[in-house]
């Protein structure tokens, strides 16, 4: 071959030499473009600048506006920090640096946990090699000879990320960064072109970590950092990470006594009294929501015979992430970890008709799943959770106007939660089960009803399920970070494993189709969620005590009582403080504990039959009578608390 045809994307095409790097590319398209280059994308493949052009290919040439550019430019600062880290520390084994959804990290096997002192002493090293602008070189080297240099430095680890990685290959990946002492580490790439392009990064924090999660395997020391196109980007992150450190939901929820942990029992929690208050105010919302809707709640069993998990698929494709039984009868069992093949059992216990779907079914029983002990935290990821589960069995014809229903399902529970969120569509991914034409009519059927609900959405090409397209749904707190909470899958492959069926207006037997669903996710993380959001001061409809009534001194105490009483009979979730404390002692520990309202009462408040309002945010509000304040409260309640002040404003004034 004479020339190598590359194809831009506006369409129009060049003719280069055979092993042309699409360095060059970007060159001859402009001086410009060629100073911003970072990577480049060939074929849909992200490749380095130095990547040599052999066939004819499509040619995209990545910036920092480029989508991929973030994660590249994470990922090589991981990659500047493991040089900064070897050259500091000889000696150092290091483990895996991937780029994260917030920065990146590196593992190092190491002599002493690494101190604060350490992260000041790295990242000062950081600087200094990228002020150097030292180029990331890709070498490919004979597999064996990478085992045998790594293996001769004391890395065995990368020996067997390189057993574990290029199983078949001749040739392996590995980056060297030259200064005085040459950084050379096994790594796929790619990276930016040198390391005068990374300016704007920060180490974080030191944790202990295990070699793949596993605390079975070598412990080691995992640094945290972020990295950003300008200071300015960082230092917006850095703030936020402030404002997080504040809201932590395992220190609020600690300090608000909802619940707690013990090392008996990893990764799950102990809802004390409020915690489960409000857990359960969360639950009997979610059924108030879906029984209107035509929802049925359900239980069924927490442990299965592994019959139906081989039946489901998970036995051979999750049983290492269940937890498993033994019986006396030497039956093996596993505790379940989701809902769905127990509600296809419930399904098949009946003849269905099409005159019966969609058939609904909730459930809220406890789930477990075998989480590493290195990757528990707090209420975001446990092994024992509950989740607002649901599946919705439908005939073909029904998906575009079910998932219409669950969508405007979504937009109303978020709504009563004042929370932001974006949708994306997740398609056919490269491994599928079923036809393409099966996909088609699914994907089709989930923008109609995208579009009827009025609901924006972005495509993520290739991230379906392999039994069917998603619909996933970021999202955003108060202080601008996403969570993916909300989901809705569609699903041909569970009812036909399961061989369920329904008659049809034919007469004929057909399969359904399966939604499953869930809005809050599981209730622990949706949970640890609303703390971080509200900062733990949460809307009055959700707060575990709604009311704090504060007697001034003891002969005000009967009054108090009456008050205390009769916010008890109507519903409101009050308290009363009976302690001989001043009285502004007990309204600065109402205000820590963030309770929305406190009622003070005094001589006045018992002559006049009113108590004085106070709230967390605002203040004295002046004296009411009980009755005026139970209707503002209900009122309020009713109103999911929709006319109360920003979550961050809240937070930050509780």
């Amino acid at each position: 071959m004479s020339q190598v045809n590359v194809t831009l994307p506006d369409g129009s095409s060049r003719a280069v030499p055979p092993g042309t790097p699409v360095r060059d590319i970007a060159e001859a398209i402009s001086p410009r473009l060629a100073k911003a280059a970072l990577a480049a994308i060939v074929d849909g493949r992200l490749v380095d600048l130095t990547f040599p052009l052999r066939s004819d290919a499509s040619v995209r040439i990545v910036t920092q506006d480029s989508p991929e550019a973030l994660h590249l430019y994470r990922h090589s600062t991981a990659h500047l920090l493991a040089a900064a880290v070897t050259n500091l520390f000889p000696g150092v084994q290091c483990g895996i640096g991937p780029a994260t959804d917030d920065g990146f990290f590196y593992d190092f096997v190491v002599p002493r946990p690494f101190v604060p002192e350490d992260l000041e002493a790295i990242e000062n090293k950081m600087r200094e090699l990228a002020n150097q602008d030292l180029a990331y070189e890709r070498q490919l080297w004979p597999r064996e000879e990478a085992k045998a240099f790594f293996a001769g430095r004391g890395e065995p680890l990368k020996v067997q990320l390189i057993d574990e990685k290029t199983e078949g290959q001749p040739e392996v990946s590995c980056y060297t960064i030259k200064d005085k002492d040459t950084f050379v580490d096994f790594c796929v790439g790619p990276h930016v072109p040198s390391t005068g392009k990374l300016k704007a990064f920060k180490l974080l924090t030191t944790s202990n970590a295990y070699w793949k999660g596993d605390a079975r395997n070598q412990p080691m020391q995992r640094v945290y950092g972020t990295a950003f196109f300008s200071e300015k980007e960082l230092k917006a992150y850095l703030t936020q990470q402030e404002e997080a450190k504040k809201r932590d939901h395992r220190k609020v929820g600690k300090d608000l006594g909802l619940f707690t942990f013990h090392q008996w029992a990893p990764g799950a929690a102990f809802w004390l009294d409020k915690g489960t208050t409000l857990y359960n105010t969360l639950a009997n919302y979610m059924r108030d929501v879906l029984f209107p809707a035509g929802y049925v709640e359900v239980k069924t069993p927490i442990i299965f015979n592994k019959a139906l998990w081989e039946t489901s698929g998970h036995w051979s494709h999750y049983r290492e992430n269940m937890f498993l039984v033994n019986a006396s009868e030497d039956e093996e069992l596993a505790l379940k970890a989701m809902n769905c093949p127990g509600h296809m059992l419930v399904f098949g216990t009946a003849v269905r008709s099409y005159k019966d779907l969609p058939i609904r079914l909730h459930e809220q029983t406890p789930l477990h799943r075998n989480e590493a002990s290195g990757v528990l935290s707090g209420l975001t990821r446990v092994r024992q959770f509950s989740q607002d589960d649901a599946h919705c069995f439908v005939m073909e014809s029904q998906i575009a106007s079910e998932v219409e229903h669950l969508l405007r399902l979504v937009q109303r529970v978020y709504g009563d939660f004042g929370l932001e969120y974006s949708v994306k569509l997740s398609t056919r991914p490269e491994k599928y089960l079923g036809t393409v034409d099966t996909w088609d009519h699914a994907e089709a059927s989930l923008k109609a009803a995208l579009e009827a609900a009025h609901q924006p959405y972005t495509i993520n090409e290739g991230d379906g399920a392999f039994y069917g397209p998603k619909l996933d749904f970021d999202v955003l707190d108060a202080i601008g970070r996403t969570w993916q909470c909300a989901t809705i899958q569609l699903d041909y492959q569970l009812p036909a494993r399961f061989g369920l069926t329904y008659v049809g207006a034919d007469n004929a037997e057909h399969m359904p189709v399966v939604i499953h669903r869930a809005i809050f996710g599981s209730f622990e993380r949706f949970i640890g969620i609303l703390i971080e959001h509200y900062a733990g001061a949460f809307p009055l409809w959700l707060a575990p005590v709604q009311a704090m009534v504060l007697p001034i001194s003891d002969r005000h105490l009967e009054y108090a009582q009456q008050v205390h009483a009769q916010l008890k009979a109507v519903g409101l979730r009050a308290d009363l403080d009976e302690r001989q404390e001043k009285i502004g002692y007990k309204i600065r520990e109402a205000q820590l504990q963030k309770i929305p309202y406190m009622l003070v009462v005094g001589d006045r408040e018992a002559a006049e039959g009113t108590v004085s309002v106070r709230t967390r945010t605002g203040g004295d509000q002046g004296a009411v009578t009980v009755a005026a304040f139970i209707d503002r409260a209900r009122a309020e309640v009713a109103s999911r608390g929709r006319n109360v002040a920003d979550p961050v404003q809240a937070g930050a004034s509780a």
